[in-house]
C-alpha cells in the first residue's frame, strides 16, 4: 500500500499521530526515570572525598569551594582560621557552624596567593533540635563555691585547649570510624534540662556502652589533653590537624598521654560514668574551627 505523506494526513489522522507520539515520549520518559532511580539507588551512601557530610545549619558543616589554585589558599571564618582540603583543581573549606549561630547569611574571607582577597557567601538554614530533660546529682546542677571555682579553672584551660590549631593536615576523607560500638542514647543539640534548670545545648553525641569498653581513635591524631573534670569526668582530646579536635568523656581509664600520637583503631581510653553522668557512656565530640558540630556528619551511619 502506498504510504500517505505526512503533510496529507487528515486533522483525526494527525490527532491520533500526536497521541501516538505523546504515548511513546511518555513511556520513553517512564523508562528513563526508572533507570534514573534505578541507577541512584546503587549510588552508595556516601562516596570517598565527601566527608564530613555538608549540612549547613546551626552546629552542622558548610563545603565551600574555593576552585583551583597552584597552591592551598587561606580561608577564615571572622579571624578564625579554617581547614582547607582538597588539591591544585578544586581546593574546599570546611567551615563548622556554631550551634548559636543565626539563620541567614555568612560568609568567610579567602586569601590565595597573587589574588586579592575576596569573600564567599553561604546560607545557614535554622534547624530545630529536641529537647531532653535529665535527672542527675543536685551538686552537679547547684555548684558549691568550691565546685565552681573548680570548674572556671578548668573552662580556662579547655579554652586554650580547644584553640589548638596544627599545621598537621588530616586526609582529605574524613570518614571517622565511630570510637565505640553501641547505642546512641543522646544525639548532638539537643536542649538540656538538668534537674529542671535548662543549660547548654549538647555538644556531642552519646553512644551507650558498658564501664571498661575500649574508646578507640576516630582518625589518626594527637593526644592534646587528658584530665579529671568536673563535668566531663575522665577527658581525652585528640587534635587530627587544621583545627579538627575531638574530645571523649566520661571515661573510666585513661590509656594515653599529651603528646602520644594515635592511629585510627587505636584504644586511647576506656568508657565510664564520671563527671555529670546518669550512666556509664561515651560523650564524644567533634571540634571545628572553634565550633562544637555533629559528629554524626563524619560517619557512615
Amino acid at each position: 500500500m502506498k504510504q500517505t505523506p505526512s503533510s496529507s494526513l487528515t486533522p483525526l489522522a494527525l490527532d491520533r499521530r500526536s497521541a501516538v507520539l505523546g504515548t511513546i515520549g511518555l513511556i520513553a520518559a517512564m523508562h528513563a526515570n526508572a533507570a534514573t532511580k534505578s541507577t541512584a539507588k546503587k549510588q552508595p551512601a556516601a562516596t570517598p572525598g565527601v566527608w564530613p557530610r555538608a549540612s549547613q545549619v546551626p552546629g552542622g558543616v558548610a563545603r565551600l569551594s574555593l576552585g583551583p589554585s597552584a597552591r592551598r589558599p587561606q580561608a577564615f571564618a571572622g579571624d578564625i582560621p579554617l581547614l582547607v582540603v582538597g588539591d591544585a583543581i578544586e581546593w574546599t573549606a570546611l567551615v563548622g557552624i556554631p550551634l548559636a549561630t543565626e539563620p541567614g547569611e555568612a560568609n568567610i574571607t579567602v586569601r590565595t596567593e597573587d589574588k586579592p582577597e575576596r569573600q564567599i557567601a553561604y546560607t545557614v538554614a535554622p534547624k530545630q533540635y529536641r529537647e531532653q530533660r535529665l535527672t542527675v546529682a543536685p551538686r552537679t546542677v547547684d555548684l558549691s563555691p568550691e565546685d565552681e571555682a573548680r570548674y572556671v579553672k578548668e573552662r580556662d584551660h579547655l579554652t586554650g585547649v580547644m584553640a589548638t590549631l596544627t599545621d598537621m593536615r588530616p586526609d582529605t576523607a574524613l570518614q571517622m570510624r565511630v570510637p565505640v560500638p553501641g547505642r546512641r542514647s543522646s544525639s548532638f543539640g539537643l536542649r538540656r534540662v538538668f534537674n529542671g534548670q535548662s543549660r547548654n545545648p549538647h555538644s556531642g553525641m552519646d553512644i551507650a556502652a558498658g564501664t571498661g569498653t575500649p574508646v578507640l581513635a576516630p582518625l589518626p591524631g594527637k593526644v592534646i589533653d587528658t584530665g579529671d573534670y568536673f563535668f566531663n569526668g575522665g577527658t581525652v582530646w585528640l587534635d587530627h590537624g587544621g583545627g579538627l579536635l575531638t574530645m571523649y568523656c566520661h571515661l573510666s581509664r585513661v590509656d594515653v598521654k599529651v603528646g602520644d600520637v594515635m592511629k585510627t583503631g587505636e584504644a586511647l581510653a576506656a568508657v565510664g560514668a564520671t563527671g555529670r553522668v546518669t550512666g556509664p557512656h561515651l560523650h564524644w565530640s567533634v571540634m571545628l574551627n572553634r565550633a562544637m558540630v555533629d559528629p554524626a556528619l563524619f560517619i557512615a551511619a
